[in-house]
């Protein structure tokens, strides 16, 4: 027996019962619901119905569908919306399934970045399935969810559309990996906190201009980060250790920080910061974000006073994809569930090594190596990208602030 569908949309004003109204009729006939679709903005509803029926000479079909299409028509009317409806084959109707998410981030969203974006997925042969809002402030973000597309190569082209019109994109597989819990590993100086830790010290060491630029030297990837952390530290020689409180007082979070740790600490994810500055400053970090493991350089005390050297083995590039791998097999999970975040060259191994590389206002060198690139100042935007929306963060917000009340 041949399998028909028949696709139902509803377009119009959103009131409560709309889809309550719809299916009553729907249940009155020889249908099933084969797939289901609605979107509300601004108040305006669209609502898309696919049902299967048998057809074929012997089943009436004619007569059902005109009593159906009646029946719906008059339901739309009552509602004040319209309806369209159109037939056909089930064999037809089998949907290609995303396979990708692709999300789109800016501080704002033009209509030439949405169509640029939208001809490289169709330009790649691709089709978009589905598009969602996920944030409507302080950025903006959208998630299409794309299927016929090869992941590397519409990642090549997307970046390249994403420079063109000064938005973010990250392209990711989708599945049950992407919601299962996953280890964040994030870098500290000029990601989790604003600024250089080491550059807080020099100034009190009165070395600031000295250190900053063997800093930005290091960053740019035209030094080697062990050397540069040396001679640096170098400088800081004769500092009273008790300088080291009052820069953790002075240290400050960059904007979203605490949002992003403790979204994806209700969600079980494993959080991880990973620092070529000072275990003094970061294990303060660790306690007040509850962060899970970390990992960063000692400096050397003696006598209350820094000796301008530091002891064990530095924090630097290798050093930080050894610390994921580490945290990763210590969490149970497999490197292709971890998430790495950094600015500088001395993170560009643990952003290859990991599952999700994300650039965040970064250095030239780190946003040429990473799978996406966050430039926006607000570190909690990396939700998005892991498919999390500001309605979902905020719903959690409100529901533990009526919680300890």
């Amino acid at each position: 027996m041949d399998q028909r569908t028949l696709l139902i949309t509803l377009n119009g004003p959103d009131r409560p019962g709309v889809t309550s109204r719809l299916f009553s009729v729907l249940s009155g006939f020889p249908v099933t619901v084969s797939d289901i679709e609605q979107v509300v903005i601004r108040g305006r509803l669209t609502l898309g119905v696919l049902v299967a029926y048998a057809g074929g000479p012997s089943t009436g079909t004619g007569t059902t569908l005109g009593a159906l299409w009646t029946s719906v028509e008059r339901v739309a009317e009552d509602l004040g919306m319209e309806v369209e409806l159109s037939t056909g084959s089930l064999a037809k109707e089998k949907r290609r399934r995303g396979r990708l998410s692709v999300s789109v981030l800016g501080a704002t969203l033009q209509p030439a970045a949405i169509a640029g974006i939208a001809g490289r997925i169709a330009a790649a042969g691709a089709n978009i399935d589905r598009i969602e809002r996920l944030a409507q402030w302080p950025v903006t973000c959208i998630e299409l969810s794309v299927s016929g597309a090869d992941p590397d190569a519409l990642r090549v082209q997307l970046a390249a559309e994403a420079a063109a019109q000064q938005v973010d994109v990250a392209v990711q597989r989708t599945g049950l990996s992407r919601r299962a819990k996953r280890l964040v590993v994030m870098d500290v100086d000029s990601t989790l906190i604003q600024g250089e830790v080491i550059e807080l010290l020099a100034a009190h060491a009165g070395c600031l201009d000295e250190v900053a630029r063997v800093t930005e030297e290091a960053m740019r990837g035209e030094l080697d980060f062990a050397e540069s952390l040396r001679r640096r530290v170098a400088l800081l020689e004769g500092l009273p250790a008790d300088v080291l409180e009052r820069v953790r007082q002075e240290v400050v979070l960059t904007p979203g920080a605490r949002t992003l740790v403790r979204t994806l600490k209700r969600l079980d994810y494993r959080f991880a910061i990973v620092s070529g500055g000072f275990t003094q400053i970061t294990d303060a970090l660790v306690e007040d974000l509850g962060i899970d493991y970390s990992a960063a350089n000692v400096l050397e005390i003696i006598d209350g006073r820094l000796t301008g050297r530091v002891v064990g083995e530095i924090v630097d590039r290798p050093g930080k994809a050894r610390a994921l791998e580490r945290f990763a097999r210590e969490a149970g999970l497999p490197i292709s569930q971890t998430v790495a975040i950094g600015d500088g060259a001395n993170d560009l191994d643990m952003i290859a090594a990991a599952g999700l590389g994300i650039a965040f206002n970064a250095k030239p060198v780190l946003r040429q190596a990473a799978d996406t690139t966050v430039n926006t100042p607000y570190l909690d935007s990396i939700l998005y990208l892991l498919g999390i929306s500001r309605d979902e963060v905020e719903a959690a917000d409100a529901e533990d602030t009526a919680l300890t009340r």
